[in-house]
């Protein structure tokens, strides 16, 4: 794996600490994708900002990667390693999370977000 691809790929401390959350496939049917390999395709996305279907080919068919992600979503299971993650993270560190907010005082959307139109020219 090249320097480029590392950079957006899960650490192996990052991957032992979510592979136990993931959900395990049992059922008939073809073999489920490794999940560390759809976890880094996934993370790839979310951190490039790229569309699905310029997912690099190293992760596998971009639907493919994109059905896990929905999946999981419709699941639940993005919620749970967040919770999860947030809680351990807790437990390491004593971070009172309740101590955190964002409101629009720190947070500004643009006049256009709330159906401002644009000015018009000055004749």
């Amino acid at each position: 794996m090249n320097a480029s691809s590392q950079r957006h790929a899960l650490t192996d401390d990052q991957w032992r600490e979510i592979n136990p959350l993931l959900p395990i496939r049992d059922g008939p049917g073809r073999p489920s994708k490794n999940h560390r390999l759809v976890i880094d395709g996934i993370v790839w996305i979310l951190r490039t900002g790229a569309p699905w279907r310029d997912l690099p080919q190293r992760f596998g068919p971009w639907k493919s990667i994109y059905s896990r992600f929905r999946r999981w979503t419709r699941a639940g299971v993005w919620q749970q390693i967040h919770a999860r993650l947030m809680a351990n993270y807790q437990l390491a560190t004593g971070i009172d999370w309740h101590l955190f907010m964002i409101d629009a005082t720190v947070v500004r959307a643009h006049k256009a977000a709330a159906g401002a139109g644009k000015k018009s020219p000055a004749c």
